[in-house]
């Protein structure tokens, strides 16, 4: 049984990660059968017959697809059963594993698949002889090595059918490992086929070696039988997929879903990874452009076909196609490679003699795989019924008006609002600006987590409804994609804009009411507006997307475009390129601000701060390099510099007989990875620190982001005694109340409110209760940003622990940080086991 790689969506390179332990297998099992073999390698004058025996019988006779996998059958045990009995059992292995790579380099497929093949095959077969070798030794051809023989192959079947699961499930997630399962009982019924057909050989081999003449005939026959069977399968799927294409067309005509009816089939039936439909601009209908990928749900509006390729078949009026099994003009390979495409067949749509769009199918699903000649019929057939549906106008009509309109909303989507900005750009009058609006639904993906996609349609309808009635009667209102909305029209100055998308915001931050649920949504929204911001729709697109993303800092907020935010985000884009460099070379550094009790002024510990001084751009914000880590894949690199320079010189200052413990901040994104707790545990193990001395903090919105996404890995890392804290409290929606079922221990009062506490008693009052509830709460509570003596004594006064900010210190490299323990801390305080007081307040 012979599969074929995996080439899902992720990258091919992860099959190395199973590739690697079926290596491991195959040298832990040949050294255990030389060892235990009394032979191990013998008969070299049968292996060359047998090798050749292999190679040939390793040709395909039935495939079956999984998903963007082929899964090939062939008659490969039955040599395999000759081997085992014949030769020595490492020359199985040998002839095994050389024939499977000659049978897969023949189908070029590339180094990481390949490798795959060949471990497999050595591992399986390995596996066979090593189990052969721990049974009685096998004499004569009767029952009992028919069972032995039929339970080696069942090893290499087993085994090899197990890696592919695992493979595909490693590559496009289990669901395609289940399906790589689903499909492997005809795979398992003919192996089980070809082992007895192997023993049937066996016998007549042991009785006369004149036998092999009527064998030869045999096999040719059962591979004549097999290729059959393979063509009277594929004609029965293709018929049934013909009548359920057909079906699909004549119901899906009246609800405008022909597109989704037609390509979906249309890709299933020709086994090809995208499926296109195109329909040229005419009149004042816009280009339809749509396409089917596998795996992908819904139509995406683009088309893996090179546009020369169906140029071509609209002008000359016929089928071009372009490919390894297909007969095709040569001039037309280049384009391919150039998309990374292997093969393309494009089928001109006709009404009467006029060609009103193509039909196209790319890339057969196996890397082995090529549409051939026959599968042009079969296409010219699909392309015949496609016609006749698009030949009705109401239905065309429909095709285009699905093209600019989302489904769910009934909105015209990007691509209209795009066409339509551009108009009104052209045409503005004096003393007028034209508006762009950009509503970001918040937390939307909470509502699907939680209560299921269909609750977040519901929002997304309602939101839409509510955006249409609330509009004046000049804009154009459509969807963005996903959760944003896009509102256009003519005001009299940026201002009004700012003012309309306020009052829009508030009307959909009415309640919603679906059933018996009530649900609270709120938007962020961007504004830029045309002359100010840009001249064309691109940029403005462009900018209102900045302005929302600045937005959604401040929840809630209506954010104008300013030159600053594209001067911010090209300034990331900048720096995405020299943090890899920075981190290599230890540009960035850790700065440490103290950790007091505001009580008796004791030093705790010290919070790491990272810092970067940038040799062009002088010093960058920390939120900037800490966004641009996430982004680039450099935030467990980021983190983990932090972590030991902190826990190194928490180890240092123990040693010197003060402990003193460290605080280092988390990305919400570093919750994800379910191997930093462990990571975690490694580092402490590395420098010998007590987890106690270690405090881990997240920002509010990272732990209470209405999910229970980073509950796992916070009891992970609390098991290990990590002390976790969620930093910047008070500046997101969530309530105390939600931090009882987080494992956490500390709360950190944000800054702003701890800064305002002397002037404003609202701030005052929030911090009170935040420090009376988490003290009830079993959590201790740290100030941010304490500046003031007045500040420090209201702190005090309400019981707040601990505190850090300016008046203590401010965040300081290390050689300075040690300057301020001499001048600060109170030699008399230092004892052991007692923490430093500091001497006074600076």
């Amino acid at each position: 049984m012979a599969g074929r790689g995996p080439t899902g969506p992720r990258s091919t390179e992860y099959a190395w990660l199973i590739t690697g332990p079926l290596a491991l297998i195959a040298i832990v099992c040949t050294t255990a059968v030389g060892l235990v073999a009394p032979q191990p390698f013998g008969g070299w004058s049968l292996a060359l017959p047998l090798l050749v025996a292999m190679v040939a019988a390793g040709l395909p006779v039935l495939n079956f697809t999984v998903r963007r996998q082929s899964l090939g059958v062939t008659l490969t045990e039955i040599p395999l059963v000759l081997a085992f009995f014949l030769v020595e059992p490492l020359t199985v292995v040998v002839i095994y594993t050389v024939a499977s790579a000659v049978t897969h380099l023949r189908h070029r497929f590339g180094a990481t698949k390949f490798w795959f093949n060949v471990g497999r095959a050595a591992a399986g077969s390995s596996l066979a002889v090593l189990v052969l070798e721990a049974m009685p030794p096998v004499e004569g051809v009767g029952p009992a090595t028919w069972l032995k023989l039929s339970l080696a192959a069942s090893m290499v079947n087993l085994l090899s059918l197990a890696s592919v699961a695992g493979v595909h499930t490693l590559l496009q997630g289990w669901q395609a490992g289940r399906g790589a399962l689903r499909q492997s009982p005809p795979a398992l019924l003919a192996a089980m086929i070809n082992v007895a057909s192997g023993m049937i050989v066996l016998i007549l081999i042991a009785a006369t070696w004149w036998s092999l003449l009527l064998l030869g005939t045999l096999l040719v026959a059962l591979a004549l039988v097999y290729r059959a069977y393979a063509q009277f399968f594929r004609q029965h799927r293709t018929l049934t997929d013909m009548y359920e294409l057909s079906r699909a067309v004549s119901e899906s005509g009246e609800y405008g879903t022909l597109p989704d009816a037609l390509l979906g089939r249309v890709r299933a039936l020709m086994q090809a990874e995208y499926a296109t439909l195109w329909l040229p601009a005419q009149g004042r209908h816009p280009e339809v452009l749509l396409t089917a990928r596998n795996d992908a749900p819904g139509l995406l509006d683009f088309a893996k076909t090179p546009v020369v390729l169906r140029e071509r078949a609209r002008d000359a009026g016929r089928t071009v196609a372009v490919g390894r099994g297909l007969t095709t003009d040569g001039d037309l390979r280049a384009p391919l490679s150039a998309h990374r495409v292997k093969d393309v067949i494009v089928l001109p749509l006709r009404s009467g003699q006029a060609v009103i769009g193509t039909l196209e199918v790319a890339n057969r699903l196996g890397d082995s795989n090529y549409f051939v000649r026959t599968d042009v019929p079969l296409f010219e057939t699909v392309a015949a019924h496609a016609a006749v549906a698009l030949e009705n106008s109401r239905l065309v009509d429909r095709l285009r008006h699905d093209a600019s309109h989302d489904t769910l909303t009934r909105l015209p989507n990007r691509r209209r609002i795009t066409g339509a900005l551009e108009e009104a750009v052209k045409i503005r009058a004096p003393g007028e600006v034209v508006a762009l609006l950009l509503f970001d639904v918040d937390r939307l993906r909470q509502v699907n987590e939680s209560l299921g996609h269909a609750a977040g349609d519901k929002v997304l309808v309602e939101v839409a409804n509510r955006l249409r009635a609330c509009v004046p009667s000049s804009a154009l209102v459509g969807r963005a994609g996903g959760d944003e909305f896009l509102v256009t029209l003519r005001l009299e100055s940026a201002e009004a804009a700012v003012e309309l998308a306020a009052q829009l915001r508030e009307q959909i931050r009415d309640e919603m009411v679906f059933d018996a649920l009530t649900l609270d949504v709120d938007t962020a929204v961007g504004v830029a507006v045309h002359p100010d911001h840009g001249s064309d729709a691109a940029s403005l697109l462009q900018r209102v997307d900045l302005a929302a993303t600045a937005a959604k800092s401040v929840p809630g907020s209506v954010q104008l475009f300013s030159p600053a935010l594209e001067s911010r985000s090209l300034r990331r884009l900048g720096l995405a390129g020299d943090l890899r460099r920075a981190l290599d070379d230890g540009e960035l550094e850790v700065y440490f601000q103290p950790k007091v009790t505001l009580r008796d002024r004791r030093l705790v510990g010290v919070e790491c701060l990272a810092r970067w001084e940038h040799p062009a751009h002088g010093t960058v914000a920390p939120e900037d390099f800490v966004a641009v880590a996430e982004h680039t894949g450099q935030l467990g690199r980021f983190t983990e510099l932090v972590l030991r320079e902190g826990l190194r010189r928490s180890r240092d200052w123990t040693h010197a007989g003060q402990p003193l413990a460290v605080a280092v901040n988390l990305s919400a994104r570093t919750l994800t990875d379910q191997h930093f707790p462990a990571r975690v545990k490694e580092l402490l193990d590395e420098y010998g620190v007590a987890p106690q001395l270690l405090t881990l903090e997240i920002k509010e919105a990272g732990v209470l982001d209405g999910t229970d996404r980073p509950i796992p890995t916070l009891r992970r890392l609390r098991d290990l005694g990590v002390r976790l804290s969620v930093d910047d409290f008070g500046t997101g929606d969530s309530s105390l109340a939600h931090l009882r079922r987080l494992p956490v221990h500390e709360v950190k009062v944000d800054r702003s409110f701890v800064q305002g506490m002397a002037t404003d008693p609202g701030d005052l009052a929030i911090v009170n209760a935040v420090v009376t509830l988490s003290q009830q709460f079993g959590l201790a509570v740290v100030a941010e940003g304490v500046e003031s003596e007045l500040t420090l004594e209201l702190l005090q006064d309400i019981g707040c622990e601990i505190g850090q900010g300016f008046l203590f210190s401010r965040p300081l490299p290390y050689e300075r940080l040690e300057a301020w323990f001499g001048a600060q801390v109170d030699p008399e305080t230092i004892s052991p086991g007692e923490l430093p007081r500091l001497r006074a307040v600076p």
